[in-house]
């Protein structure tokens, strides 16, 4: 590594008689921000905080999504109307609005937002919040989806012919049958998951600015004005987030297709 700090300034030595970065060079690889830090250590904190939002936030949305729909789609009737129902909701509001509103309520001091007897602050916590509260209904309706047609597969039916009860039902027979796919949904969603970190940061309201993420490095960029004269401070950040995209995605294509068991051999 380079030996820098990521909030240390080197002014002295990357910033010239102007005030402007300096470009990459042997020091400092991907050269230095406005304020003369090292880009290069900033960018891999950046990309901590953005694959620690992207997959703790996508595994507990998979987690709620596939509880409430596997609860859903077994037992049907009104426990299905009632669920389907509350996701119909939460996927018709506006999403990124409401999500803003929230982290902007919320981040607009160091106390946070109190919520009844309950106290939101600001932070990756909220963030991973967020985007666990808009992202869980989709994981819902799909694992719905998958279970109103294993329950009525053959080795589903012969189980409850031996007299299974409905947990050993859902525990043997039917988690294991959804493993696979939400294996793949969510190395899909992982992806998303960035992006919609990487755009509330870019709006100045996603993790604290003390906290480095690529969104966040993209917004100081937007605000200084420096990315007509400093071509590096937005092609490493937004590099690393086009790639990180893209590699999660052909990941997700490659077990889709590896789980997939009409692909041929």
């Amino acid at each position: 590594m380079t030996g820098h700090s990521g909030t240390e300034s080197y002014q002295a030595q990357m910033l010239d008689e102007f005030g402007l970065p300096k470009g990459p060079n042997s020091q400092f690889w991907f050269g230095s921000d406005g304020e003369g830090r090292d880009l290069f250590v900033r960018t891999m904190y950046g990309t901590r905080t953005s694959l620690l939002v992207g997959v703790v936030a996508s595994g507990i949305a998979v987690l709620i999504g596939l509880v409430f729909g596997l609860i859903a789609g077994y037992f049907r009737g009104f426990v299905d109307t009632a669920l389907s129902r509350i996701g119909d909701v939460m996927l018709a509001l506006p999403a990124l609005l409401i999500s803003i509103g929230i982290v902007a309520a919320c981040s607009s001091s160091k106390d946070g937002c109190n919520i009844g007897v309950t106290s939101i602050q600001p932070g990756l916590g909220l963030v991973i919040a967020i985007i666990v509260l808009f992202t869980w209904p989709y994981i819902a309706r799909l694992v719905r989806g998958y279970t109103l047609s294993l329950r009525e597969k053959e080795f589903v039916e012969a189980s409850r012919s031996l007299g299974a009860s409905n947990t050993r039902i859902i525990v043997r027979e039917i988690l294991p049958n959804l493993a696979g796919p939400m294996i793949v949904y969510m190395t899909l969603l992982i992806p998303q998951t960035i992006l919609y970190e990487a755009a509330l940061s870019y709006l100045g309201l996603g993790v604290p600015v003390t906290t480095a993420s690529w969104g966040s490095l993209l917004s100081q960029v937007s605000q200084s004005g420096l990315y007509d004269v400093a071509w590096w401070l937005m092609v490493f950040p937004g590099g690393f987030l086009i790639l990180t995209t893209l590699a999660f995605n052909l990941l997700g294509d490659g077990l889709r297709d590896a789980f997939d068991v009409r692909t041929e051999r």
